[in-house]
């Protein structure tokens, strides 16, 4: 009788500092510490104190050193172990001991993509890791796999953190409405409601990832789009460029006769017409402060030249493709365009509280509601105009720039009264708001200019001033570390007639500020704002600020240049004619005009569901600077019976097409529950019993 010889034996010992509490790494009640003893029953492994012991196979007790080394490397982090996690952990290494090419557990585990609303969105296989960093890598990302394996909850994250970052201007969310046959028209109820059920998973994922309550300006805004696919062919394309009503913002493929749009004298003009184009190339068309819109060929354009202005002749009219390849002139932009001669004129409304008094405490006001609301400054002069506009308030000196703001107390008050600016500050949602998260409340935005002019003073006053160059006019400064609030200030610099140019200032290497004798680092990035207002409008009441700026001459004249005209393919167009003598109109980022899938993250979900025609179509609607992911299950087809999958077709046309990249993801990259692996695994069995089985 022959005896199985027996494998070398091992004994190794790990320590855990004293600084990581043992049940972080045992798990409650042990239970990481059965799921590694399962994982390696040859292995004895014992716990005194902080020290951990392995005794058993020689490679088994490498495997659980290297598995300790790992877990603390994750929970230094901050990241958390779960009994996933260890799972996960211990197939990587197994995987890595038999030679496949694979990442460390601490590598993918730790790689953070978003944290939002107090957790941290993270890859959580190996798998799932090479997805995320294929969308970093690649214009156009398929991710391919069963359901619970994280695609499209990843790519959104990935989405989120791009918008963020500003790398991207808007997120487009769409999927196909399959179930209704895409003929939405016979359900009951709006579109919304009519799409609400098929895109109800995009939502449930945006609102995991941002604050709720921003989710309705962003879509408000067009910064987030979410559409069923059938609705894509015009949500891209130029007749959805966004035209400025009395209303606010709308679709130009919306209006019809008789809706009033914003002209150039800032007045509502009626529209004369509408009339489709069909399809058409079209062009981007950027001026050189950011701002840009989508446009055919024929479009046309009021420009002038310097030699124009020179020679005091009028604006000119050119067609888009008349100016491509002539914008420059000795190395200066050629085509200046006209801006508002005055501020745009929308429709009065009640606010809660003085325009000027919100500026300021927006922009150096302490809004959190834990405590008595407060109002930091070095001028008396803002503390005192603050406590004129703010009926009801007391605003005291505590310190220093300190100031807090009580509520004047009247005979016979309770002491529960509410502080009046908490209560005005709690109606405009802006109670709890800090630094980087403060806004301009729509209600100020588009509002009369006196009111959304007052704002901006307030703005400006708080944390703004004038800057002089030698031989040259005096520009504005503005400075925020809230994105919000920078592109709210834009937008009230551009509905006043002028124009802005933002850029950004890394908090990594910033110089830190002082705060009562010590440094306080920077926390948040800084958005620097320079503005150009038009000859008349004050853009301070501060004394020293104004002074200054006039003593300079005021702030020139704004103006804005064409800076490219790039093609951005063919897609349908509409004209609309209006009522205003120069017939231009205000189109977005307040641009004046005759008349995308453009620096976008585009997510398309459950595209198994899309035909060939709707993939292709889907394809070439890619913009410049733009991203594409594209995520499906191509065992859960719901297409009418012959008519084949896009995704499954895709892959044969596009794969080893450069910057173009396929993600496949298995039951192993399940992040649900472990039945769900388990229920793919048996169909996946079960499907292949069949196929090999003659009929």
């Amino acid at each position: 009788m022959t005896q199985t010889p027996t494998r070398p034996q091992a004994t190794a010992q790990f320590t855990v500092p004293a600084k990581h509490p043992m049940v972080t790494v045992l798990g409650s009640g042990d239970s990481l510490l059965r799921v590694i003893e399962r994982a390696f029953p040859s292995t004895d492994i014992h716990v005194r104190g902080n020290e951990v012991s392995a005794t058993g196979d020689e490679r088994e007790v490498a495997l659980v050193q290297r598995l300790f080394a790992e877990m603390m490397l994750v929970l230094r982090t901050g990241a958390p172990m779960t009994e996933d996690a260890v799972e996960r952990s211990i197939a990587m290494l197994k995987n890595e001991e038999q030679g496949a090419e694979t990442e460390t557990p601490a590598a993918v585990l730790t790689q953070n993509i978003l944290s939002s609303r107090g957790r941290t969105i993270r890859p959580k296989t190996l798998n799932q890791k090479r997805y995320v960093d294929a969308i970093d890598k690649h214009t156009v990302v398929f991710g391919i796999g069963p359901a619970g394996t994280g695609k499209t909850y990843l790519a959104m994250a990935k989405a989120v953190q791009a918008l963020q970052s500003k790398q991207v201007n808007r997120i487009i969310l769409t999927r196909p409405a399959v179930e209704a046959g895409e003929r939405l028209g016979f359900l009951p109820g709006t579109l919304y409601e009519k799409i609400d059920p098929y895109l109800r998973p995009l939502y449930d994922a945006l609102h995991d990832m941002l604050d709720p309550d921003s989710i309705p300006r962003l879509m408000a805004a067009g910064t987030i789009e979410v559409a069923p696919l059938a609705y894509m062919r015009g949500r891209a394309q130029p007749r959805f460029t966004n035209v400025l009503t009395p209303d606010g913002w709308r679709p130009i493929g919306d209006l019809q006769v008789g809706d009033l749009v914003i002209g150039s004298n800032g007045e509502p003009t009626p529209v004369l017409g509408v009339y489709p184009q069909g399809e058409k190339d079209i062009y981007r068309v950027t001026a050189q402060d950011g701002s840009w819109t989508l446009c055919c060929g024929e479009h046309l354009w009021t420009v002038r030249t310097a030699s124009d202005k020179r020679r005091d002749k009028p604006w000119r009219v050119l067609e888009t493709q008349e100016m491509i390849g002539n914008l420059r002139a000795a190395h200066a932009r050629r085509y200046e365009l006209p801006l508002l001669t005055a501020p745009v004129c929308f429709p009065e409304r009640d606010v809660p509280m003085d325009p000027y008094a919100l500026g300021l405490l927006l922009g150096d006001g302490c809004l959190t509601g834990r405590t008595t609301p407060s109002f930091s400054t070095e001028d008396p002069e803002l503390a005192s105009a603050l406590e004129a506009v703010l009926p009801g308030v007391e605003v005291r000196w505590k310190k220093g720039p300190d100031y807090t703001l009580s509520r004047v107390k009247a005979p016979g008050d309770v002491v529960t009264l509410e502080n009046p600016v908490t209560r005005m500050l709690r109606a405009l949602d802006l109670i709890g708001s800090r630094s980087h998260t403060k806004f301009i409340p729509d209600e100020y935005l588009h509002n009369s200019a006196e009111v959304r002019l007052a704002v901006l003073q307030g703005l400006l006053d708080a944390d703004g001033g004038p800057v002089t160059q030698a031989a040259r006019t005096c520009r504005i400064q503005y400075a925020t570390t809230s994105i919000l609030l920078r592109d709210d200030v834009i937008a009230l610099v551009q509905s006043l007639g002028g124009v802005a140019y933002t850029r950004r200032r890394g908090a990594d290497g910033r110089k830190p500020g002082r705060s009562r004798g010590r440094d306080v680092e920077h926390r948040h990035d800084a958005h620097i704002v320079d503005i150009r207002l038009p000859e008349g409008i004050e853009p301070f009441r501060l004394a020293r600020k104004a002074e200054k700026y006039r003593a300079a001459g005021g702030g020139g004249r704004p103006m804005r240049f064409i800076d490219s005209i790039e093609p951005a393919g063919r897609e349908e167009a509409v004209c609309i004619q209006v009522a205003a003598e120069d017939s231009l109109y205000v189109t977005q980022d307040y641009l004046l005009t005759h008349n995308t899938l453009n620096d976008a993250f585009i997510i398309l979900d459950e595209a198994q569901n899309t035909s060939p025609e709707q993939m292709k179509m889907f394809l070439t609607r890619l913009g410049f600077d733009s991203k594409i992911v594209i995520t499906g299950d191509i065992t859960q087809i719901d297409l009418p019976g012959g008519t084949k999958s896009g995704l499954r077709q895709v892959r044969e046309i596009l794969e080893g097409v450069d910057d173009v990249h396929f993600s496949m993801l298995t039951s192993n990259d399940v992040v649900r529950h472990k039945l769900v692996g388990r229920i793919v695994d048996a169909y996946e069995q079960y499907d292949s019993r069949n196929e090999s089985t003659p009929r």
